[in-house]
């Protein structure tokens, strides 16, 4: 007995916050509570039901309510107090998400479902002369801040932002401090984007809301104890919980916005390199796709479009008339082609530029002390950098956007973000360099939002950015994922990166197709990584010069199997464009894990070998050279259809798959819609007037749905402004009998009728009779050939197509 009493005193001193901080009073607010103790204060506010904002407070400082992160305001002022001797609990009314404040020992948890799922352990605590070790220039502070709380042993743990270190990233301490990688393969402990986030397997995430670098430790010690340590900054935290795991992301995009859609054009194949010279280059790259009879809808321009010269030329932010005389009719010609223009650009202004001058009479650069334009030596030369916090600094950077884009330029670069190289000793109109080191790039995107908002508010941004931070998002951010490998291993890390940042709202993360660093030559790992691309946010090959990126100059027996991979990423323009939807709206990534179908399942959720394309999609990447089969795992719930052969598989099975060069394992869901495109040369010429639907009909499937947006694909809130069509398809399995219903509305439609090509798989054998809009339908009105049972749709808008197929 004296055993356990022994053991259950230890248990609940090792989940007591610190041992000298006590229980003063709880008092309530406008918009929550706080509660007082020995050393601070406490502030509790519910932003909603399932989102709750702690902030402590220190003695003698004062309440910071500056966040870059979150947008969502506080909506819950109605709380529940339920209150025992020892304990308050604080809830939303109908709410199962609760703040439980312990007084003696004093202790802070939250439970959902009346489930503890994570406490504070030391909660705030400062360290004296810990060295930030990670970090440029091994930077220490005087002392660190800390956040510390209790998780439990058998939780898995994700975010951090952008990193390779495995599906599971529990054991790790991640520093906070973006930084590139270059040449990267397997391992990356420290990327471009360091995301203050962390999501559990138990359906919650904690984001840690203050900008200032340092770190973010995932229980390294082994010791089941996740802690936020910074070098200064609030010392508030959002924790967030969700039903499921789409749930559980919608809620944290709530917190810190939605993206916007992009323009459509963004969904199709791009011509990029490092880079091309001059406008002749561009033009016949151009007229090699024409020729060739690829795909492509924009060309991007790396630094040779403001420079000869790699070095020194950096920040001189206009064209080099020697080598590109007439950018104004080139950027025309490419225009009226469908084909858009997007140019790089970097936030380093070199002194010897032809902007330095400029730039230090009107003062929009980070200073020193003294208020001297703060330099250092990189690899580009001798730089300052704009001050993309200071009101002339966005005022003077967006001018020159405004003239390129005036110019006729359609998307905008972002380069080198993180900032690349940012000293300490450098000042900002926000703070110091440390202090906002990793929202430099979440700030530069700002900017370039904000600036097309005022100016060109009939014109979706691209915002190709390297850097960003908690809710680059809601700006338009597209990120990617840096200076990978050209190798294997390279390859074989893209899948997680771009998984994780799905879950921390990032959706669009993708990688350089192909890979970007080194001069390593082997046309199987293009091809493979260019299969895997079409099942991506964005279709981008991009390389160093020494292998060509583009499909067009690739030796013929590439270029065609290259050219099937493009071919498909267009026809799938509208399963893709409405993805993108589901994500405006709803927060979903494109993306998505295998453990968003099942939860539960262990052995899924340290895995990202295969993933889901949005929900309907399985696709599983070739990252070994010479792999001839792939062990498959078919989830749960459906089955499945390979997507190339049609062949069945079960679900929850695990099969191994026999692999061909002309594309990668690819399956659909049954039961699902899958609406597909004819081929077009670029999106310019894409309309959702005539198109094919695919239904693969399965036993297990009772009802599924597709509900398919269309818009502009060019002007910003369409849907908030009701200018825009839907095709609603829906399906019933009962009684041996299928019935598909499928229904158009539109409050914008550019044709009097829609004709949709029902193609349905899955029968393997004519059905009996074939009923559309309570006719019977004769042998001549549909076809049945190879197990596809194919009915034309004509849609006069505004009617509904009812189906119904006895077997």
């Amino acid at each position: 007995m004296k055993k356990l009493l022994a053991l259950l005193f230890i248990s609940t001193i090792s989940f007591a916050q610190n041992a000298d901080r006590k229980f003063i009073n709880l008092s309530k607010t406008n918009d929550g509570f706080g509660v007082e103790v020995s050393d601070g204060n406490y502030y509790f506010k519910f932003i909603s039901d399932k989102i709750v904002e702690t902030s402590f407070v220190p003695k003698k400082e004062k309440v910071s309510n500056n966040s870059h992160a979150v947008i969502l305001n506080s909506k819950i002022k109605n709380l529940t107090y339920f209150a025992e001797s020892n304990s308050i609990e604080c809830y939303p009314s109908l709410g199962k998400f609760k703040v439980k404040i312990q007084k003696s020992p004093f202790k802070i948890s939250y439970l959902n479902n009346n489930a503890e799922i994570l406490s504070e352990k030391s909660g705030y605590l400062k360290r004296k002369h810990i060295p930030l070790e990670n970090v440029k220039g091994n930077i220490t502070a005087d002392s660190t801040e800390v956040l510390q709380f209790n998780i439990s042993s058998d939780e898995v743990l994700y975010g951090g932002g952008a990193r390779a270190l495995g599906m599971n990233r529990r054991g790790n301490k991640l520093a906070l401090y973006n930084r590139a990688q270059y040449g990267y393969e397997t391992r990356a402990e420290l990327m471009n984007f360091c995301i203050p986030l962390v999501l559990s397997s138990k359906l919650y995430a904690v984001h840690f809301d203050n900008e200032a670098i340092g770190y973010l430790d995932l229980d390294s010690k082994k010791d089941n104890t996740l802690e936020y340590e910074t070098i200064s900054g609030r010392k508030t935290y959002q924790v967030i919980v969700g039903n499921s795991w789409e749930d559980l992301v919608k809620n944290y995009t709530d917190l810190t916005g939605k993206q916007p859609l992009p323009p459509r054009w963004a969904f199709g194949n791009f011509s990029s390199r490092f880079g091309y010279h001059t406008q002749e280059e561009v033009e016949k790259t151009i007229r090699k796709f024409e020729e060739s009879k690829i795909p492509v809808d924009a060309i991007i321009l790396d630094l040779y479009w403001f420079g000869k010269t790699v070095q020194g030329t950096m920040g001189n932010l206009e064209w080099d008339k020697d080598n590109f005389p007439n950018p104004d009719k080139m950027i025309s010609d490419l225009n009226a082609k469908g084909v858009k223009t997007v140019l790089i650009t970097e936030p380093f202004i070199l002194t010897t530029s032809s902007k330095w001058k400029e730039t230090v009479d009107k003062k929009v650069l980070a200073t020193l002390k003294d208020g001297k334009p703060a330099t250092w030596d990189f690899y580009f030369g001798n730089t300052g950098i704009v001050d993309v916090f200071k009101p002339e600094g966005k005022e003077w950077f967006w001018n020159v956007y405004k003239r390129l884009i005036n110019q006729g330029v359609s998307g905008l670069w972002g380069d080198l973000g993180e900032p690349e190289v940012f000293p300490s000793y450098a000042n900002t109109f926000a703070g110091k360099a440390d202090e906002i080191h990793n929202v430099y790039g979440h700030n530069w995107a700002k900017l370039i939002a904000d600036g097309y908002k005022k100016d060109f508010s009939n014109q979706r941004p691209f915002i190709l950015m390297r850097s960003g931070y908690s809710g680059s998002q809601r700006f338009g951010m597209i990120p990617w994922s840096g200076d990978v490998s050209r190798s294997w291993g390279g390859l074989q890390s893209q899948m997680e990166i771009a998984l994780q940042m799905g879950m921390q709202g990032m959706a669009y993360m993708h990688s350089d197709l192909g890979g970007f660093a080194g001069d390593y030559f082997d046309n199987e790992l293009y091809l493979r990584w260019l299969q895997y691309g079409v099942f991506n946010p964005i279709f981008r090959p991009h390389a160093q010069e020494d292998v060509a990126s583009e499909v067009a100059y690739k030796d013929i027996d590439t270029r065609e199997i290259a050219k099937k991979a493009v071919a498909l990423r267009y026809q799938m323009l509208p399963y893709n464009y409405n993805l993108a939807f589901e994500n405006t709206t709803e927060g979903k990534p494109l993306m998505r894990p295998l453990f968003f179908n099942e939860p539960n399942n262990k052995e899924l959720l340290s895995k990202s070998d295969g993933y889901l394309w949005g929900n309907d999609f399985l696709v599983y990447p070739i990252t070994e050279k010479g792999q001839t089969q792939k062990e498959v795992y078919f989830p749960k719930n459906s089955n499945w259809y390979d997507f190339y052969t049609g062949k069945k598989y079960e679900a929850g099975t695990t099969q191994k798959i026999e692999l061909n060069k002309n594309n990668i394992p690819t399956f659909v869901r049954g039961g699902s819609f899958i609406p597909m495109n004819k081929s077009i040369q670029n999106t310019q010429n894409y309309v959702l007037n005539d198109f094919d639907v695919h239904y693969y009909f399965d036993e297990k499937s009772e009802t599924s749905k597709l509900n398919l947006y269309n818009d502009d694909g060019v002007t910003p809130n369409n849907f908030e402004n009701l200018k825009f069509e839907k095709f609603d398809f829906r399906s019933k399995f009962k009684n041996n009998s299928l019935s598909i219903r499928a229904e158009y509305d539109h409050t914008f439609a550019n044709s009097n009728s829609k004709k949709i090509n029902l193609i349905i798989h899955g029968f393997d054998k004519l059905p009996k009779e074939i009923i559309l809009n309570k006719k019977q339908l004769k042998n001549s009105e549909f076809t049945f050939e190879n197990n596809l049972l194919t009915i034309i749709l004509d849609c006069p808008l505004d009617v509904t197509n009812e189906i119904e197929i006895k077997q």
